[in-house]
């Protein structure tokens, strides 16, 4: 007598499997998610940052080559006029060669770079068009979509570039070359996490540090799910 099992069972054994799916898929697309801009973030700091020592091999100490250029003249319909950027003129003349761009755009008084990989970062962010504050998206920006505080440490991660300034408000950026936002940061993780202008969960700004700090692996008390 041949044994099988009945459509009852079948379906049950279904169901269980749709359960556990259900459970298990959402957790696996985002430690796919979290592994994707891992890599990506690194990728990007080492990249920028093996360009910095390239010029600097040919320009000399960076600190002295440096400037905190502007960024793209708007005409009076808001449009941006082509070619006035000079943080792209800066960028063309010392870092171009290094990093290979696919595109680039003028947008919103910024510069945008398209990477090979699909991502891209803008020198200088919205409000604030000059060298010392980078963006990076690990996707394509325009599906980054909403204000600072709902895609910093999501799709979009800061950076600073400021290797000239003494102050003790960049003395984690001072003769450095790329670094994760750190600007007024007091060293201490709790800030990184918790503070009220720049902290990862509530404004996002420092979690490009945050992770950094652990290696460059999104850290298990990470706030925010990332994406790209």
């Amino acid at each position: 007598m041949n044994k099988g099992f009945t459509l009852a069972e079948v379906l049950i054994t279904l169901g269980i499997i749709g359960i556990v799916a259900a459970m298990t898929l959402p957790a696996l697309i985002q430690d796919h998610r979290n592994k994707v801009v891992e890599t990506r973030l690194q990728k990007f700091y080492t990249t920028f940052n093996q360009a910095i020592q390239l010029a600097e091999a040919e320009y000399g100490d960076r600190k002295y080559w440096y400037i905190d250029a502007s960024g793209v003249d708007l005409d009076e319909e808001g449009n941006p006029v082509l070619g006035t950027a000079e943080i792209d003129k800066w960028f063309n003349k010392y870092l171009s060669k290094f990093i290979v761009i696919e595109r680039k755009v003028d947008t919103d008084g910024r510069m945008l770079y398209y990477l090979a990989d699909g991502s891209a970062f803008s020198l200088g962010v919205d409000g604030n068009p000059s060298l010392r504050d980078i963006s990076y998206y690990v996707g394509d920006p325009k599906k980054c979509v909403g204000s600072i505080d709902e895609t910093r440490g999501i799709c979009s991660f800061w950076f600073e570039y400021k290797p000239d300034e003494k102050n003790a408000g960049w003395k984690y950026l001072y003769n450095k070359g790329l670094e994760p936002g750190k600007y007024n940061w007091d060293g201490t993780y709790n800030m990184l996490l918790h503070d009220s202008t720049r902290g990862c969960i509530n404004v996002g700004s420092y979690c490009t540090a945050l992770i950094q700090l652990n290696g460059w692996k999104i850290p298990k008390d990470y706030p925010r799910k990332v994406r790209y």
